[in-house]
């Protein structure tokens, strides 16, 4: 397996980076970062510097969170002080790298510069004035950037000299590799209640009872509270909301597309380089020597590639025509497409759908009416609110608007009526007695507001009220019993040299099985169970209504020659090396910071900060 250069590791990481930040600076200037921030040994921290670092972790962080991060809320989080630290760490080891005289030619500068898909233009080729106008976008001059480039890659090849010696994590991976890739060839079978001589007798009286005592949970009442409601849901007002019927006529003529149809075709489009190549294609089609599946995979294709849906005749542009009038599987071309020249498979006809404005108008009618209903409701949120603020009781509320008054005892396992949305039973669960009442909103733009009356504790239920349930339960626990008993019997018997058919099983044979596999009708526990056996060993596990006896018959090496065994060992290795040098590293720039005399202006960031939006 070759081993990755730690100077290649850092190196690639710092391309990575500068690539990242080149497309992610913003282009307001933020003023005064001429100046520095501080100093690390004998290295200026510029103002820029921390700037565009804090502007990356960010976006960054906004990416990962899938909403936009603001400084203040970072802030709060701490992430300008890791970036302040990170800044610091860099210039330390620039500090560091000065003062052991590492440095880098113009030529290693140019080599770096011209591979930053930021610098180049529409050819692909380092262009000098994008060069040029990025830089001056994000408020860097030519020398400063070269200056900074220079620091890097001086920084890479300080980093790869402190970790160049550090060996590869080779044992560590094969014995995870062993680990993994240990096998098992096992036989097992599920007993069930079939297997029992008899079913189990009913319990006694003194069973039940002993039972129910052990198991109270179960016959548990959930808390119930007693609550006064009041609510408004569009449902309950838009049969009285006035819609217009040209508003209906309007909002299917917005719709029109889905409830008129043409005539659409299922159609594959294979698309070609150059003309000659889709007439070639087409001509082995027709001589019988390939067929369209066969030119997809010569491509390098899946069918989901080429798959162009349900589409018009329009869609088609140019082959349009040709493939309406095609036979199912028909292949029709080439035809010039917005892609280039492709052949087209037509794959079924889809006939023209029309739903009338006559068939749709009462959905129409309904969906207006529901919207319209939400605006009211929403419109009279706020005199509800001043109702409230002015004393109004829930009763008032439901003489004086539209709101309905309601009770419920509520509890966990009750989810009908106003219970069935999440947001009340949210509410119902968490108010308290005394608390003011106050509007919330339903998901389906309704409202509510609720006060606790009275609270039921949980509460053991009568055994009288539970005997049928409580002598159930007992059964089928008794019954699970017996049949591990009986499978351990069986176990035994199998361990002692009885074969499974002795014993009345049906056996399944399993060859090569590793931990990370899944037997298909055993539970989760089975695999792990199985690796603890020695070989010719038997025992049961439990599985709901059944047990599964199962005896391991052989322990074999990992495959050397697994694909997938490999790539998890070369992954290993990969993972705990970036690990281990993460982790020297961080050591030795530890060390190095407590060596070298640091300065941070600490009114310099918080003035930066102030600026940065």
């Amino acid at each position: 397996m070759a081993k990755r250069k730690p100077s290649d590791y850092f190196l690639g990481l710092i391309m990575v980076l500068l690539i990242l930040g080149l497309a992610n600076w913003g282009t307001n200037g933020i003023s005064g970062t001429n100046r520095g921030i501080g100093t690390v040994g004998k290295k200026e921290i510029s103002a820029q510097q921390y700037v565009n670092a804090l502007r990356q972790q960010l976006q960054a962080f906004s990416q990962q969170v899938g909403s936009t991060v603001t400084l203040q809320q970072a802030q709060a989080l701490g992430i300008d002080k890791s970036v302040l630290a990170q800044v610091v760490t860099s210039r330390t080891l620039d500090n560091e790298a000065d003062q052991l005289g590492i440095s880098v030619g113009d030529a290693r500068v140019f080599e770096q510069i011209v591979a930053i898909p930021a610098f180049h233009g529409l050819d692909g080729k380092f262009d000098r004035e994008a060069y040029r106008m990025t830089l001056d976008q994000n408020n860097l001059t030519e020398a400063e950037f070269e200056a900074t480039l220079r620091d890097d890659v001086a920084r890479s090849l300080l980093q790869g000299a402190v970790l160049g010696g550090l060996p590869e994590p080779v044992a560590y991976a094969d014995v995870l590799g062993e680990f993994i890739g240990e096998r098992r060839s096992m036989t097992w079978a599920p007993v069930t209640a079939a297997a029992l001589a008899a079913p189990v007798a009913a319990p006694t009286d003194a069973e039940v009872q002993t039972y129910f005592e052990t198991n109270p949970d179960a016959y548990t009442s959930p808390e119930v509270r007693k609550i006064t409601y009041v609510w408004l849901t569009p449902d309950m007002i838009q049969d009285s909301v006035t819609v217009d019927d040209q508003a209906v006529r309007d909002l299917y003529q917005e719709r029109i597309a889905e409830y008129v149809q043409p005539e659409r075709r299922l159609v594959e489009r294979l698309v070609f380089g150059t003309e000659e190549q889709a007439t070639e294609a087409k001509a082995r089609i027709d001589a019988g020597e390939t067929d369209f599946d066969a030119l997809v995979v010569e491509r390098g294709l899946d069918l989901s590639d080429v798959d162009l849906g349900d589409v018009s005749l329009d869609d088609l542009g140019p082959a349009g025509d040709a493939v309406f009038v095609a036979n199912a599987g028909d292949v029709v071309g080439p035809f010039l497409s917005n892609l280039g020249p492709a052949l087209f498979r037509m794959n079924a006809v889809l006939a023209a759908e029309e739903v009338t404005f006559e068939e749709a108008q009462s959905d129409l009618r309904t969906e207006l009416a529901n919207q319209r209903a939400r605006r009211v409701i929403s419109d009279s949120n706020d005199q509800i609110v001043d109702l409230m603020a002015g004393g109004a009781t829930l009763e008032d509320l439901a003489d004086r608007t539209d709101m309905q008054l309601g009770q419920i005892d509520w509890s966990v396992d009750v989810t009908e009526g106003v219970a069935a949305y999440t947001p009340f039973r949210t509410a119902a669960a968490a108010v308290e007695q005394g608390a003011y009442p106050e509007i919330l909103e339903l998901d389906d733009g309704g409202i509510f507001a609720l006060r606790l009356d009275a609270v039921t504790p949980p509460a053991v239920k009568a055994l009288d009220t539970v005997r049928d349930q409580v002598i159930a339960d007992w059964t089928v626990s008794a019954t699970n019993a017996a049949i591990a008993a009986r499978a351990a019997e069986m176990a035994t018997a199998i361990t002692g040299g009885a074969s499974f058919e002795d014993q009345g099983l049906i056996a399944v044979a399993e060859t090569g099985r590793t931990r990370q596999d899944f037997v298909e009708e055993t539970p989760p526990v089975f695999m792990t169970t199985v690796f603890d056996l020695e070989a010719g060993a038997t025992t049961t596990v439990e599985n709901g209504a059944s047990t599964i006896v199962v005896r391991l018959d052989s322990i074999d090496p990992p495959d050397p020659q697994d694909p997938t065994l490999i790539a998890q060992k070369e992954s290993f290795s990969q993972q705990a090396a970036t690990t281990i040098m993460d982790d020297v590293f961080a050591v030795f720039a530890e060390q190095l910071q407590a060596a070298t005399e640091i300065n941070i202006n600490e009114a310099a960031v918080n003035a930066l900060n102030a600026q940065i939006n």
